[in-house]
C-alpha cells in the first residue's frame, strides 16, 4: 500500500458552535424559510419565452401565414350567404344557387383543412419548445448546489416542475394559438362590418369597451387568486412529501391522526381559493357576455328598421349579424381563456422564479482541464460558513496522492461540508483547494467530478435492479465490470442469497436493502468509474466489523493508486488508513501513521 513519504504537519482548527444539522444527512444547512410567493405576474413574463421560440421562428411564421388563410376563409362565409340571399333566392336564379352553394361548400371545406393543419404544426412546434425548456430547467437544477435543496420546499418544487409547466404547455399548444386565430378572426370581422355598414357597425359595438373593461377587471382578480391557489396546492403537496417520506416516524409516535388533521387544513385552505376562482371566473364570463347579449339586440332592432326603410338587404343583414356573432366570439372566447392565461402566467413567474436563482458553484469563463491525479490535495486558509458562523476556519492542510487518509471528529465537526468541498458541491468562502497544484474553481466542474467521486453517508439508489444502480450513467459497461465492482464492494455474499442476484430490483430508494447493502452499491457504482479521488462519507456507519474490514480492503485492489478519502467516526476504520485527520471542537490534529493489515 502506497504510504506517505513525510508526516503532514501537526495544524489546529478553530471551531465555533455549529447549527444544526439537516436530520438524516449530516450535512450542515441554513435554516428553511418558506418559499417566497411570487407576485403577479405581468404579461410581459411572456417575453421571456423567447429564447425557447427563436430556434422555432421560421415555422411558426409558417404558422402564422397559414392561420391568417384560415381566417380569410372563415371570414368569407358570412359574406357568400350575403349572395345565395340576394343574388340567388331573392332572384330565384338556380344556376347562381348551385354556384355559390359550391363555393361555400369549398370554403368550408379549405377553412376546415387548413385549420387542421395549423393546429397540428403549432401543437408540434409547442411541445418541442416546453420540451427545450424543461431539459434547460433540469439542467439548471442540476447546476445548483445541495444547500438550495436543503432550504426549498421539495412539495413546492415538484408542483413547478409538474403542474406548473404543464400549464404553460397547455396554454403554449393551446390558448395561445386560440388567442391568436380569435385576434386575427376579430380584425377581420370588424373590417367586414364596417364595409357593410358603418352606423349598423356603431349601433353594435357601442357596450363592447363596457364589456371588455369588465373582462379586464376581473382577469386581474383572477390572477392574483390563481396564485394564491397554486400556492395552496403547493402547500399539500410539500405535506404530502413530507408525511409519506416521514410514515416511519408518523406511525412510531402514533401521529396519524395529527397528519390527517394537518391535512385537513391545508385542504381546506386549497378549497377557499378555489372557491373564491370559482366565483370570480363566473362573473368574468357571466357579466360581459350579458352586455354582449344586449349589442346583439340593439343589432337586429337597428338593422331591422333598414330593411323595413328599404336602404337594407335580408342578405346583408343576415351577413352582418354573422359577422357580429363572429365578433363577439372571439371577445367571449378570449374572455373564457381569462383562467387558463391568468393560470400560465403564475406558473411563468414561478418557473422563472427558479431559472433565477443563480449557481453557487458554476465552472470559470476559461476552465482548464483536470488530467489524471498524480499530486496530493491541498487546503490552504479555507474558511466556509453557511450564512452563519464559520463550520471551517483558516483550514490548511494536505491529503497526500494515492494515500489512505481518515478524517474523523465527532458529529458536526464539519467533516461533510469539507468532503462537499472537495467535489465543489460548494465553494469555500476563503482560501483555495488545489489538486495536482490547481485550484479547484480553475478547473471543469465535468473533469474534477469525473476524477473525484463523493459517494455520500445516505445514498439514493433507483427504483431499479442492482445492476442498473451499479451501471448508473455509464452505458456500455460490462457485465463482467459490474460484477468486478460489486465484488470489489462486498456484495459478494448479497448477490448470492438472492435468487435473481444482480437483476434484483432495489425498490423505491433501495428501501428493498438494508442501510448498509445501500451503502455497498453506491460504492461499487464509484469504482466502476475507477476515479483517481474517492470520497466516502461515513461509508461502513451501517457495517459490522468483519464486513468493514471486507471492504477497505476491497477498495484498495480495486483502486491501488487512488487516493481515499475516508470521513468516519469509527476509529477501526481509521486504524486501516495511512494518514488521520482528527477534527475535534477547537483543532484537529494531523499525523501520518501505519496502518493495521488490511
Amino acid at each position: 500500500m502506497h504510504r506517505p513519504t513525510r508526516p503532514a504537519p501537526r495544524t489546529t482548527l478553530r471551531h465555533p458552535r455549529l447549527r444544526p444539522r439537516a436530520q438524516g444527512t449530516g450535512r450542515l444547512i441554513p435554516p428553511a424559510t418558506p418559499t417566497p410567493a411570487p407576485t403577479v405576474a405581468p404579461w410581459s413574463t411572456y417575453r421571456r419565452l423567447w429564447p425557447w421560440l427563436r430556434p422555432h421562428a421560421p415555422r411558426l411564421a409558417l404558422v402564422l401565414l397559414a392561420s391568417l388563410l384560415a381566417t380569410g376563409l372563415n371570414l368569407a362565409q358570412p359574406w357568400i350567404s350575403k349572395l345565395m340571399i340576394d343574388e340567388a333566392l331573392l332572384k330565384r336564379d338556380w344556376d347562381a344557387l348551385l354556384r355559390i352553394a359550391g363555393l361555400m361548400v369549398a370554403a368550408t371545406v379549405g377553412g376546415f383543412a387548413v385549420n387542421a393543419l395549423v393546429s397540428y404544426r403549432y401543437v408540434a412546434i409547442s411541445a418541442q419548445m416546453l420540451f427545450d425548456m424543461r431539459v434547460a430547467l433540469l439542467r439548471h437544477l442540476q447546476t445548483l448546489s445541495p444547500r438550495f435543496y436543503g432550504s426549498f420546499r421539495l412539495g413546492d418544487l415538484m408542483s413547478r416542475l409538474n403542474s406548473d409547466v404543464s400549464d404553460v404547455q397547455r396554454a403554449a399548444g393551446d390558448t395561445l394559438l386560440s388567442v391568436l386565430s380569435n385576434v386575427l378572426f376579430f380584425a377581420g370581422s370588424v373590417g367586414m362590418m364596417l364595409w357593410l355598414d358603418w352606423k349598423l357597425f356603431l349601433v353594435g359595438t357601442l357596450l363592447v369597451p363596457l364589456a371588455v373593461a369588465s373582462f379586464l377587471h376581473f382577469q386581474r382578480r383572477m390572477t392574483d387568486l390563481t396564485r394564491q391557489m397554486r400556492e395552496r396546492g403547493a402547500d399539500i403537496g410539500s405535506l404530502l412529501v413530507d408525511t409519506i417520506m416521514g410514515m416511519r416516524t408518523v406511525n412510531a409516535l402514533g401521529a396519524e391522526a395529527h397528519e390527517a388533521d394537518r391535512f385537513r387544513a391545508a385542504n381546506a385552505g386549497f378549497i377557499h381559493a378555489m372557491l373564491r376562482m370559482q366565483t370570480v371566473s363566473f362573473l368574468t364570463g357571466a357579466l360581459p357576455g350579458t352586455i354582449v347579449t344586449a349589442s346583439t339586440a340593439a343589432v337586429i332592432v337597428f338593422g331591422g328598421k333598414q330593411i323595413i326603410d328599404g336602404t337594407m338587404t335580408i342578405g346583408a343583414l343576415v351577413a352582418f349579424l354573422t359577422y357580429h356573432g363572429r365578433l363577439l366570439a372571439p371577445v367571449q372566447a378570449l374572455m373564457g381563456l381569462t383562467a387558463t392565461l391568468a393560470s400560465a402566467r403564475v406558473a411563468l413567474a414561478r418557473i422563472f422564479e427558479l431559472f433565477d436563482t443563480s449557481a453557487e458553484v458554476a465552472d470559470a469563463p476559461a476552465p482548464r482541464p483536470l488530467p489524471p491525479v498524480t499530486r496530493a490535495i491541498r487546503l490552504d486558509g479555507v474558511t466556509m460558513h453557511h450564512g452563519r458562523e464559520p463550520v471551517l476556519r483558516d483550514v490548511s492542510l494536505t491529503i497526500p496522492a494515492g494515500s489512505l487518509t481518515a478524517i474523523l471528529g465527532a458529529s458536526g465537526a464539519g467533516k461533510s461540508t469539507l468532503a462537499d468541498l472537495l467535489v465543489r458541491f460548494l465553494d469555500p468562502v476563503a482560501g483555495r483547494i488545489t489538486i495536482d497544484g490547481i485550484d479547484l474553481r480553475d478547473l471543469a466542474l465535468a473533469d474534477l467530478r469525473r476524477r473525484a467521486l463523493l459517494v455520500d453517508q445516505s445514498p439514493f439508489l433507483f427504483n431499479a435492479t442492482i445492476a442498473e444502480n451499479i451501471a448508473f450513467a455509464r452505458t456500455g459497461a460490462l457485465p463482467a465490470e459490474v460484477a468486478a465492482a460489486a465484488g470489489a464492494a462486498g456484495l459478494d455474499p448479497l448477490i448470492a442469497r438472492l435468487p435473481e442476484g444482480l437483476a434484483t430490483r432495489t425498490g423505491e430508494r433501495g428501501l428493498a436493502l438494508s442501510a448498509g447493502e445501500r451503502h455497498r452499491i453506491a460504492l461499487a457504482r464509484a469504482l466502476l468509474r475507477k476515479p483517481d479521488v474517492l470520497i466516502l462519507d461515513e461509508p461502513t456507519a451501517a457495517l459490522d466489523e468483519a464486513t468493514e474490514r471486507l471492504v477497505a480492503s476491497g477498495l484498495r485492489r480495486a483502486l491501488p493508486d487512488a487516493t481515499l478519502v475516508v470521513i468516519t467516526h469509527k476509529p477501526a476504520l481509521a486504524d486501516l488508513a495511512d494518514h488521520v485527520v482528527r477534527l475535534e471542537q477547537g483543532n484537529a490534529t494531523i499525523q501520518p501513521q501505519v496502518p493495521a493489515h488490511v
